[in-house]
């Protein structure tokens, strides 16, 4: 289960927005695009594991995208009132919640904004992206997290890793990216997105990438979600990271998105 700490932040009035972010749900680097969003949405950041307040008080297990899925789907329950409906945002493996989201609690969904989640068992070469993942885990176990974070990153990129760079920076299994490369990313990016249902409600959903990961993994993966569920796409600024490098500039893109006022 989610760590008892699970949290979530509200800022700004209109229609509601629920962000989730990437990594192991820590909303860290997303205060520029929230604070934008908030002059025309009621944003609501949820925090699954709680990371925000602290490192954590005790060990958390594997995460599962369900259960992100569901505390989110708990979440719109408790703010919204009965039957009003949210719009919905999620980058990386926020992404990967956001579809689970839009695939068994769709009820509350006005639409879903899916960033670059990297669902690579949709992929041809799926295969391939999970031994990457595989060596991304060993390398881990057997040279530290942060020359597991360096295997990660050429594997994004699509590069060939010779190893680490000299010296390696040290993470933390407790802090946020530790988390995320120890609990969250292998079972997130082995979660096989529910298509049919998906394809269901196309039209509640976009999948988006950065401009400047053209030619990478995550956005192969954006297009060829969008192109498997007849979901619409769309390019956001910057990278993966475009909600943090360009946060206002990405959220204006997000705000018109939504509010119909651009186009796909």
């Amino acid at each position: 289960m989610p760590d008892r700490r699970s949290r979530h932040d509200v800022r700004g009035s209109g229609p509601v927005l629920v962000v989730l972010p990437g990594g192991a749900g820590h909303p860290m680097g997303l205060e520029g695009a929230t604070e934008r969003l908030a002059e025309r949405f009621t944003v609501v950041t949820f925090d699954p594991l709680g990371l925000s307040a602290g490192p954590l008080d005790a060990p958390v297990g594997e995460q599962r995208v369900e259960e992100w899925g569901d505390g989110a789907h708990d979440l719109l329950d408790a703010l919204l009132p009965d039957g009003e409906s949210a719009y919905v945002f999620g980058s990386s493996s926020g992404g990967i919640v956001a579809l689970d989201l839009l695939a068994r609690h769709p009820r509350r969904l006005r639409h879903v904004i899916a960033h670059e989640p990297p669902s690579l068992a949709v992929l041809p070469d799926a295969a391939e992206q999970r031994a990457m993942i595989a060596e991304v885990a060993e390398t881990g176990r057997t040279r530290g997290l942060g020359a597991a974070m360096s295997r990660l990153q050429a594997g994004l990129l699509g590069h060939a890793w010779e190893g680490p760079p000299t010296p390696v920076p040290a993470v933390d299994p407790d802090t946020p990216m530790g988390v995320f490369l120890t609990r969250v990313l292998g079972p997130f990016t082995g979660h096989s997105p529910d298509l049919p249902a998906l394809k269901s409600r196309a039209a509640r959903l976009t999948l988006g990438a950065g401009h400047d990961s053209r030619g990478q993994l995550p956005h192969r993966t954006a297009v060829l979600l969008a192109e498997l569920s007849g979901g619409g796409f769309a390019e956001f600024p910057g990278g993966h990271l475009g909600v943090v490098e360009h946060p206002v500039a990405f959220a204006d893109r997000l705000a018109g998105l939504l509010t119909g006022s651009e186009a796909v």
